[in-house]
């Protein structure tokens, strides 16, 4: 096969297809303000649309709740698995076909399976987007899961797993969330192990496939160059024809085990902390409270008070910062840094002490203000600057249940926050006694 530096030339216009697409998204501005459509189908499919015909761009991004949570405790990963095979051939085309097709009809399309939901993308440009569609249909609801293919995916997600075994960020993930979730399915690895790998068959992704890929948990954004007419008539064509309702093994709610010390001890540069805390619920009334807490503690890059007494005032670590972490069945607040091992009692220690100050002191008013214009006007920046931003933005406030006028009604919520608002968020959050794990040379004493 002719190649060009070593990548097979199909390789080379497939990725001249996506850096064009990205070039041409890149080109977007940011908007302050996106007027969403829902629009819905003759057959009941519902989708928010935003049309920008700034590039003559189309994209589509959607969800089918589920996830990685519906894996049998016995065959890990098949969710994952599954994934990675949606391009490897649907109906009567075989893989290499299939990707034939795409290329030409000049699309890139994605799957990716997280805990709760697995993902799909596709950005086509708008003159080509009836073969790419079809070709989309045909992977959401014809996907071959062929023998061949499946073992060549297979093999290279073992392939990656047996690459990471040594790596102490991997055994750092995987027991952080065994012992924050003891045997909850949050804390599987989502990618299998190579047993469990072995064990799947592809009759087992096939029954997955008809569980999760349903109408009744699917959730649609589109963003670009497309109208509402055009787009209904395309949603159906995409995906009326998969069944009316999923099959979904229940998850039960959890919360991560606190008060507890993980030690993982390796011959490293630094030693990484990471600390939990109870989390909450977005749909929590005291949640954008303790969003506007999180972002002065450690959320907000450079502003915080983590990143001020850690990193600019005692320089213990080159980055430091705290997210609110917010799946369908649990929730915490996580911290996390690395540090040179001789400071990192130190730096645990005063970290520790921060998160005491904001569960006893509260915040002041013009750290709060000065919070909000922080977060209001970033939020166009880091969430709409282009159709694929505003597609899985649109998909994000779907899944976390919230109405097609959140992102306008979420500002109102966080002016709305108040000193004292947050300072009830912080007590309820951070008085526990966190789950701590170092990973690296043992401490010394902690100083303070």
């Amino acid at each position: 096969m002719t190649t060009l530096n070593g990548l097979p030339c199909e390789a080379v216009k497939r990725l001249l297809i996506v850096l064009l697409l990205l070039s041409l998204a890149a080109a977007m501005p940011a908007r302050a303000a996106t007027a969403i459509q829902e629009v819905k189908t003759s057959s009941g499919i519902k989708a928010w649309l935003v049309e920008d015909y700034a590039v003559p761009i189309i994209t589509i991004s959607f969800a089918f709740r589920g996830g990685s949570t519906q894996d049998p405790s016995d065959k890990e990963g098949v969710t994952n698995l599954m994934s990675g095979l949606f391009d490897e051939g649907a109906g009567d085309l075989e893989s290499n076909a299939f990707q034939q097709r795409l290329d030409d009809a000049g699309a890139e399309m994605r799957f990716d399976a997280r805990r709760d939901a697995v993902y799909g993308f596709m950005r086509v440009l708008a003159n080509q987007k009836d073969d790419a569609f079809a070709l989309l249909r045909l992977a959401i609801e014809q996907p071959r899961f062929d023998q061949a293919a499946m073992d060549r995916v297979r093999a290279q997600i073992v392939s990656g797993i047996t690459a990471k075994e040594k790596d102490p960020e991997t055994a750092a993930q995987i027991a952080w969330m065994k012992a924050i979730y003891g045997d909850h399915p949050y804390s599987r690895p989502y990618e299998g192990t190579e047993q469990s790998l072995a064990a799947i068959t592809p009759s087992d992704l096939k029954a997955l496939h008809t569980r999760l890929f349903t109408r009744g948990n699917l959730a649609i954004a589109v963003a670009g160059a497309i109208d509402a007419g055009a787009l209904k008539r395309d949603l159906d064509q995409i995906f009326s024809g998969l069944p009316a309702e999923p099959s979904l093994v229940p998850v039960a709610e959890t919360a991560p085990k606190l008060g507890q010390e993980i030690r993982i001890q390796y011959d490293l540069p630094q030693d990484r902390l990471r600390l939990a805390y109870p989390g909450i619920s977005r749909k929590d009334p005291q949640f954008f409270a303790a969003y506007m807490m999180n972002h002065i503690l450690g959320g907000g890059a450079f502003t915080s008070r983590l990143w001020t007494e850690v990193r600019e005032k005692r320089g213990l670590a080159y980055g430091i910062g705290s997210r609110l972490e917010n799946n369908d069945h649990a929730s915490a607040l996580v911290i996390a840094t690395r540090t040179r091992p001789d400071r990192a009692a130190e730096t645990l220690s005063l970290i520790l002490a921060e998160v005491s100050r904001m569960a006893e002191e509260g915040i002041g008013e013009e750290e709060l203000e000065a919070a909000k214009k922080n977060v209001i006007g970033g939020y166009a920046i880091d969430n709409l600057n282009s159709s694929r931003a505003i597609a899985d933005t649109l998909i994000a406030i779907q899944m976390q249940d919230q109405g097609i006028d959140y992102i306008e009604r979420q500002k109102q919520l966080i002016q709305a926050v108040t000193v004292e608002d947050v300072r009830s968020a912080a007590r309820r959050l951070l008085s526990a006694d966190p789950a701590v794990m170092i990973v690296g040379p043992p401490l010394e004493s902690r100083k303070g």
